[in-house]
């Protein structure tokens, strides 16, 4: 066995076709199906299947996927003994977010390592910077292509699978409901799902957060709520909600860079509101000096916005 030819098992089993870790290695779709064909050659038990058109791992394609991603870690695990790129603080770091993170962290990231860098004449990892909105169960696959994950999800959904990947907490962070500033409701501190439900929403599409929340005051209260808009993007919400003629949902947080005075957010009781962001990476990612970096980084902008966001 090669552990080129393990990385690409894995890689199947994670990404879900060979088109798709063909682009993640940057090889081409005829190459991948070869060593997989040669790994296969090596072992007597099948290690994939046809599922329509689709190649999926059977039970012992993902338990040798497993060992493969132990060689995997233990390969960086000697990198980092011998190191040069491992320990180099300028290395670059690839980083993906879902849109309102990326919205809400990006820019005070880069500014804080470029002032960083410029303060002790230093050298700082050179950010690679991308949004991926996905559903809560495709986050973790994106590290196969990122060096960190910026992912959510809701307080009470399934965790992360720690046995692909690491998981460092950045924040607990409540969604609020938004109302133009004018609404009665405006002048309550806290709201109930009684108080709401019978209003005309903005909300996101079924599988995101928002969406997950209004089901959730639904059920409490027993009535159907009429939603009007679906929308994935929170500063369209956000205009929306100023504009009047309908509520929505936005986290306290990482939405406060697309509010204006037309809108307000109050905390909703009596329903779990709150998702996680996290950072999601592979094992070996974190054994990066860079990466480590910029973790610390993150965890550091994300404190400073949570004080900003903070009633005084």
């Amino acid at each position: 066995m090669e552990i080129h030819q393990l990385q690409m098992l894995r890689e199947l089993g994670d990404l879900g076709s060979v088109k798709a870790v063909a682009e993640t290695l940057m090889v081409t779709p005829s190459a991948v199906s070869q060593q997989l064909a040669l790994l296969q050659r090596s072992v007597d038990v099948p290690l994939t299947r046809k599922e329509g058109r689709a190649l999926v791992l059977t039970d012992a394609g993902r338990v040798l996927a497993e060992a493969g991603a132990a060689v995997v870690n233990a390969m960086a695990d000697a990198r980092a003994a011998i190191g040069a790129y491992h320990d180099a603080p300028d290395a670059p770091v690839s980083v993906s977010a879902f849109h309102s993170a990326g919205q809400a962290l990006f820019a005070p990231l880069a500014a804080l390592l470029a002032a960083e860098k410029a303060s002790d004449g230093g050298m700082s990892p050179r950010l690679r910077l991308s949004d991926e909105d996905v559903a809560q169960e495709d986050f973790p696959g994106l590290a196969a292509r990122y060096d960190l994950v910026l992912a959510h999800r809701m307080d009470n959904s399934p965790p992360w699978p720690e046995d692909k990947v690491a998981v460092i907490p950045l924040a607990d962070e409540p969604l609020d409901i938004a109302l133009p500033a004018h609404h009665p409701l405006a002048d309550r501190t806290e709201l109930e799902p009684s108080d709401v439900v019978d209003e005309t929403w903005v909300t996101s599409r079924d599988g995101y957060s928002p969406a997950d929340v209004l089901a959730a005051v639904v059920a409490v209260s027993g009535r159907p709520a009429e939603v009007l808009h679906r929308i994935n993007d929170y500063s369209t919400v956000a205009a929306l909600v100023s504009a009047g003629g309908a509520i929505g949902l936005l986290p306290r947080f990482t939405a406060r860079r697309v509010l204006d005075a037309g809108v307000v957010l109050r905390p909703l009781a009596g329903v779990n509101s709150v998702r996680k962001i996290d950072i999601l990476a592979r094992p070996e990612a974190l054994k990066r000096k860079s990466v480590m970096t910029v973790c610390e980084s993150l965890q550091t902008v994300i404190t400073e916005l949570i004080e900003l966001s903070s009633p005084r």
